[in-house]
């Protein structure tokens, strides 16, 4: 039995009532009548670096923080065939990301809605975030004046809600930064790294609620303490 082609969708969510939260509802699903043929994946890393008039060479760099996902793709709209609006239906569908919730509004804390790019098992392109561009191009008119083609572009940048505690600047006494996993990564691995010493993975672990330290899923994202906890570390024997 052959399986049906997957097919892209955008879910644009009520925003979070409050910093730390998750998005909420769905407020519009709104599924692509074509497949993208491109998408644009993009992240960045910040680095600081300490210049001196004496050196040399540069300074070694110092890692900062891991910055945002962001995701552009083209939305291509198309009612040749039906002559039915259905054109500026997907469009004003879309834009609904670009103002704030009634939700929002009626709290006095006015936000525009969240949004997830899906499509079939992809991860490293659907997370949550915001519509940080939008814009349209009609390239096809019916008689009447209403558009019958049109491509979307559409910008979304990473927004994914924070754990208490990860930001370094909120007041928790040691401040962390976040890993990306790749395939072959282990946490004692990482904890080497960190570190100097393996045996204080449990350190990563706890930071980020593992249970199993052997199943890392490539692509996702651990919280990495800037210091080990010993109390967390497991003993290593000494001979006697």
């Amino acid at each position: 039995m052959s399986r049906g082609m997957a097919r892209a969708q955008l879910l644009i969510l009520e925003p979070p009532p409050k910093v730390g939260a998750k998005p909420g509802a769905v407020l519009e699903r709104v599924r692509f009548q074509f497949n993208p043929n491109r998408l644009s994946l993009t992240k960045s890393t910040e680095w600081r670096r300490k210049p001196s008039r004496m050196a040399a060479e540069s300074a070694t760099p110092e890692f900062v923080g891991s910055g945002p996902r962001s995701l552009s793709l083209e939305v291509f709209l198309d009612a040749t065939d039906t002559h039915d609006g259905s054109v500026e239906r997907k469009v004003e569908q879309l834009m609904v990301a670009c103002v704030p919730t009634e939700k929002s509004l009626r709290a006095k804390k006015p936000a525009s809605p969240w949004v997830r790019f899906e499509w079939g098992s992809g991860r490293t392109t659907s997370f949550d975030g915001v519509l940080s561009s939008f814009s349209v191009e009609y390239t096809l008119f019916d008689t009447d004046g209403s558009p019958l083609r049109a491509t979307c572009a559409v910008g979304i940048e990473e927004a994914t809600a924070d754990a208490l505690g990860q930001n370094p600047t909120s007041g928790t006494p040691e401040a962390s930064r976040t890993h990306v996993v790749v395939a072959g990564d282990t946490l004692a691995q990482l904890a080497w790294q960190e570190y100097g010493d393996p045996a204080a993975w449990r350190t990563i672990a706890e930071a980020n609620d593992i249970d199993d330290p052997l199943e890392l899923l490539p692509g996702s994202e651990l919280l990495v303490p800037t210091t080990a906890d010993p109390a967390t570390r497991v003993p290593t024997e000494v001979a006697v």
